[in-house]
């Protein structure tokens, strides 16, 4: 949970009810308390130790695809960027490449786009088209409708730009991803 602003708890129910909106039962949802892993948008995580808890994650759950952040971690949050650091340590070290091979898991980041485009919203839609990528996902109007409310879940982060976000921004209805 991380505990930022020790509103740890606060933020595991908020979890829970968004995932909940979206389909997602609470028995399928795994939060990691550890010291070494606050919630800190200034923090970087250890690699090795996230790599380890997202390793076995996967193989307790059979686990065949994953979707996380690329470098820049769509914000520059030092948090989403150790999670994309964590999983192409571990997919790129041969012996985890050689389980994640096994597995049949692969990994799909989600592509960080430079300001302008990040909020242009649908705008960004023939830029995507013509872009590289592996997958695109464009939302329609019940999907945002319902992203949109999940994000209202986590009312202990919906700072005023996230509400800027949550109008504006081609996340909510456009992501492209590019494989690990």
């Amino acid at each position: 949970s991380g505990n930022y602003y020790n509103q740890g708890e606060i933020r595991k129910k908020e979890l829970e009810q968004s995932c909940f909106l979206l389909g997602i039962p609470a028995s399928d949802v795994r939060v990691i308390d550890h010291r070494d892993l606050p919630d800190n948008p200034a923090v970087e995580w250890d690699t090795q130790l996230l790599a380890a808890f997202v390793l076995k994650h996967i193989e307790a759950n059979n686990i065949n695809l994953v979707v996380t952040f690329d470098a820049g971690g769509v914000s520059g949050h030092a948090n989403h960027i150790s999670l994309y650091t964590a999983l192409r340590y571990k997919y790129c070290c041969f012996e985890i490449l050689i389980i994640f091979l096994c597995l049949g898991c692969r990994v799909f980041v989600l592509e960080s786009v430079n300001l302008f485009r990040k909020y242009i919203s649908i705008l960004d839609v023939p830029i995507s088209c013509l872009l590289p990528r592996d997958a695109l996902f464009i939302l329609t109007e019940e999907e945002t409708a319902q992203a949109r409310r999940a994000m209202r879940c986590h009312r202990s982060q919906l700072l005023w730009f996230r509400h800027i976000y949550m109008l504006f921004s081609r996340y909510m209805v456009i992501n492209s991803l590019r494989l690990l």
